[in-house]
């Protein structure tokens, strides 16, 4: 594909970004609720459109369709694990909701902080969040520059399109924050279902001779992509190493739990699950079939998180619709870089500086943005790196973050839970997650998502019970929750 094609592409959507941008600024209101929340007023619809967004971004396209690429079917059960673990958003969703709305939460740490009644919990979990995100942010830059890359046959170069997704990100969150992301979000989330499933029939069908003639093209060339482990990925403490931390991923990681603030009501937020459900489930075959389709047409390619791109820039794909999926996913990147510099900005302001107060609300705001285009020059500095598998280094974020899962719980459902124990299980959860991650050491074959849970989860029991808790705190916390689930009827 022509890189003037893909630079004319590239500025159109751009432009078109930024005025939605601007135009949800409109009618803005001052103040962090507003920048970091977009007020708590936005609807169920608009919800579940910029959750998915936010959720399935350059991971997707790029990161699972080159996973199905190298390991198979293994892929596919891997991202149901993930879709799965959204019951937990249907059961902390509203909890979540109504304790955020009650005591004017911004971040979820705050949250813990406050109920712990310790605010050096908000500020490690804090802390622990902005190592393990950082990674997870830049797997988004990775994803655009492999993505511009690999369309344009190598014109564009990697590290031009990492720098343009940083800047398109920093411009779109400095101009109105959440509101902003989540408009954007939107409408990019909708190409980008729409045209992955118009590529995706426009391939089989016209290159691969049908649905059944694909299936069975793969039977013949690639029978072991069609079981478990497959060529071998995906044996069993791999499989259970890897989808542990993405089943925990709609709590764990403070990018997506603080969009369970944004809802305008409980009926919103139940509209936001349903759609992002169904959202999800389109999406990850239409991923995991991308990845398929690439290893009968492409076979051969030596780097699997190419596969996505290399496809949209060949002759299999169409000029027209090769552009437009690489605009939807690029802007599914952009929409989680945005969410992630988002959330880590209001870590900083309302976790960190706890010492402004919510008297120097503007004076947060400021630092607040500051803060954003730190984050991202740290991001495009890590994404220089291009390390391989963006799958595997997704998951990797995402088992330091597993460290405040057990701290979750407990807010809400155990009385007992004590501020010590929050405390020491985050700080020795994410060490112990550092560490295996980085020496690469699995005691027994078991991957460091299961010992930083597991050890977390000990942690945390045990300190519990040997440390006071915070009771005056904890009945009020847990007591207006079941109050409020019980009159609403949600228990």
């Amino acid at each position: 594909m022509s890189a003037t094609y893909v630079y004319i592409s590239i500025i159109i959507y751009f432009i078109l970004g930024s005025i939605v941008a601007y135009y949800a600024r409109k009618g803005m209101k001052k103040g962090l609720i507003e920048y970091f929340l977009s007020g708590r007023s936005t609807g169920g619809f608009v919800a579940a459109l910029s959750y998915s967004a936010t959720t399935y971004s350059a991971f997707m396209m790029v990161g699972l369709a080159g996973f199905t690429y190298s390991g198979g079917v293994g892929a596919l059960g891997f991202e149901l694990i993930y879709l799965s673990g959204l019951s937990l958003v249907a059961f902390f969703g509203p909890r979540f909701w109504l304790v955020g709305k009650k005591f004017n939460y911004v971040s979820p740490y705050e949250m813990l902080g406050d109920r712990y009644n310790n605010q050096w919990v908000a500020v490690v979990a804090a802390i622990s969040a902005s190592i393990f995100l950082i990674p997870y942010l830049a797997v988004q830059l990775m994803g655009v520059g492999y993505l511009l890359s690999g369309v344009s046959g190598g014109s564009i170069p990697y590290l031009v399109g990492v720098f343009l997704a940083t800047i398109f990100a920093i411009a779109w969150a400095l101009i109105a924050g959440m509101r902003s992301v989540t408009w954007t979000d939107s409408l990019q989330s909708l190409i980008m279902i729409i045209v992955s499933v118009l590529i995706l029939i426009f391939i089989i069908y016209k290159h691969l001779g049908g649905f059944v003639e694909f299936f069975s093209t793969i039977r013949t060339k690639h029978p072991d992509f069609l079981t478990v482990p497959g060529p071998g990925f995906f044996d069993f403490k791999t499989f259970l190493g890897l989808t542990l931390p993405w089943f925990f991923f709609s709590i764990s990681n403070p990018q997506v739990s603080q969009r369970l603030f944004i809802p305008k009501s409980l009926k919103a937020m139940k509209t936001m699950i349903k759609g992002f459900l169904a959202f999800g489930f389109i999406y990850t075959l239409v991923s995991v079939l991308w990845g398929f389709s690439t290893k009968l047409l492409i076979p051969g390619l030596e780097q699997a998180d190419m596969a996505t791109p290399t496809l949209l820039g060949s002759e299999y794909v169409p000029t027209i619709l090769g552009l437009i999926a690489m605009i939807g996913i690029t802007a599914a990147a952009i929409s989680t870089i945005d969410s992630i510099m988002l959330t880590l900005s209001s870590l900083v302001v309302r976790d960190l500086f706890v010492n402004l107060g919510d008297k120097e609300n503007l004076k947060q705001l400021k630092i607040g943005k500051i803060v954003i285009i730190i984050i991202a020059f740290v991001g495009l500095l890590f994404a220089n790196q291009q390390l391989d598998l963006i799958a595997t280094l997704s998951v990797a974020s995402s088992v330091g973050l597993l460290v405040v899962v057990p701290s979750i719980f407990g807010a809400f459902f155990w009385k007992k839970a004590t501020a010590a124990a929050s405390l020491w299980s985050i700080v020795i959860g994410s060490i112990t997650a550092i560490t295996l991650q980085f020496s690469g050491w699995k005691p027994l074959g078991h991957w460091p998502g299961i010992w930083t849970l597991l050890i977390t989860t000990i942690l945390f029991i045990l300190i519990s019970l040997f440390t006071d808790e915070p009771k005056e705190k904890a009945n009020k916390f847990i007591n207006y929750v079941n109050t409020e689930l019980e009159e609403k009827n949600i228990l």
